[in-house]
C-alpha cells in the first residue's frame, strides 16, 4: 500500500476507533488493516495507537500523525478535483443519509440532472430516520431536520418550511375540526416520537399555548405516520415536506391555520473535523436549489 493508502487507512481506525470497523469502510479484511498500522509504526518508528481491551487509543504521535494525515488527504482529493477542472465534473461515489420519508418525497425523484451533470459520479444514499454515525458509516453528508442534538457537528442550515397541524377530509368528516390547540383533547393525535413526541408548542399573535396531545398511535418512523394520518386514524402536527404531495391534491388539509408552530429546519450535516468535499458541497448546493423551488 503507498503512503497515501496507509495514512488513510490509519485515519480511518482512529475516526471508527477500531481495525475492524475501518476495514468495512474500506472494504477489505482487518488483517489487511492491522498490518498496514503496523509497517505505518516500523516506518515511522513510533507507536501511533495504544490497544487496550477499552479498544484502540492515538498516543500523542498518533494524533499529531492523525491531524497532518487527514489535512493532507483532504487536499489530495481537492487537488484531483482541481487538476480535473470543473468542466470534466464531479467523480468517484458520494455517500449521503437522509430521512426515508422526506429522501423518497423530495431526493430522489430529482437525482436525474445531479448525474446528468456528473456522469462519472456514484451516489450511494442511505435513508433512515435515526441519526446514524457518520464516520462509521462513511457517510459524505447527512440531510437531518429540527434541532441538532449534537452541538459539535459541523452543521449548515438550507432551509426550512412551515409545520401544520393536519388530517384527512373523512377524518374531518367524522371528528369536526379543531380550531385552537385546547380542541386538541377531542381529537386522536397521532405522535412522531422523533419529532418532537406530544407537546405541541402554537403561538397566535402574542397568546403562546403548550398542548399534550393525546392518541393511542404513536410511530418512530415518518412513513407509518403517513400511513396513519392517510388510513383517517387521526390528525398530526408534521412539517409540509412530510405530506408535500396530499397537500397539493386535497388528500389531507391543513387546520387552525392562524396558529403558528415552529419551523422544521434542514440542516446539511458533515463528519465532525473534516473538510467538506467538493462533491459534498456540489451536493448541498443542488439541494438547497431544490429546496428552494418549493417554498
Amino acid at each position: 500500500m503507498d503512503r497515501l493508502g496507509a495514512m488513510e487507512t490509519f485515519v480511518y481506525v482512529v475516526e471508527t476507533g477500531s481495525f475492524s470497523a475501518a476495514a468495512r469502510r474500506l472494504n477489505i479484511g482487518q488483517p489487511a488493516v492491522s498490518k498496514t498500522i503496523a509497517q505505518l509504526e516500523s516506518r515511522l518508528a513510533v507507536r501511533l495507537l495504544l490497544r487496550s481491551t477499552r479498544g484502540l487509543t492515538p498516543t500523542e504521535a498518533g494524533l499529531a500523525f492523525f491531524e497532518r494525515a487527514k489535512r493532507a488527504i483532504e487536499e489530495a482529493n481537492e487537488a484531483d478535483n482541481a487538476a480535473r477542472g470543473a468542466a470534466s465534473g464531479l467523480t468517484g461515489n458520494l455517500r449521503i443519509c437522509a430521512a426515508v420519508t422526506f429522501g423518497r418525497l423530495h431526493i430522489v425523484p430529482h437525482l436525474g440532472p445531479f448525474l446528468d451533470q456528473n456522469p462519472d459520479l456514484n451516489i450511494d444514499l442511505m435513508l433512515d430516520d435515526r441519526n446514524v454515525n457518520l464516520v462509521e458509516e462513511g457517510i459524505d453528508i447527512a440531510l437531518r431536520m429540527g434541532t441538532l442534538s449534537d452541538s459539535g457537528l459541523t452543521a449548515r442550515k438550507i432551509a426550512e418550511c412551515r409545520r401544520v397541524v393536519l388530517g384527512t377530509p373523512a377524518y374531518f368528516e367524522k371528528h369536526g375540526e379543531p380550531t385552537c390547540p385546547t380542541d386538541l383533547s377531542n381529537h386522536q393525535a397521532i405522535a412522531y416520537t422523533l419529532g418532537g413526541g406530544g407537546n405541541w408548542q402554537f403561538c397566535n399573535g402574542t397568546d403562546e399555548q403548550s398542548v399534550i396531545i393525546s392518541g393511542r398511535i404513536r410511530v418512530n418512523a415518518a412513513e407509518g405516520l403517513r400511513a396513519a394520518v392517510l388510513a383517517h386514524q387521526g390528525l398530526t402536527l408534521a412539517s409540509e415536506w412530510m405530506f408535500a404531495p396530499e397537500l397539493a391534491n386535497g388528500a389531507v388539509r391543513e387546520v387552525m391555520k392562524e396558529w403558528a408552530l415552529p419551523n422544521q429546519d434542514l440542516w446539511a450535516v458533515f463528519p465532525t473535523g473534516r473538510m467538506a468535499s467538493a462533491k459534498a458541497r456540489a451536493f448541498v448546493e443542488f439541494v438547497q436549489g431544490l429546496m428552494a423551488k418549493e417554498t
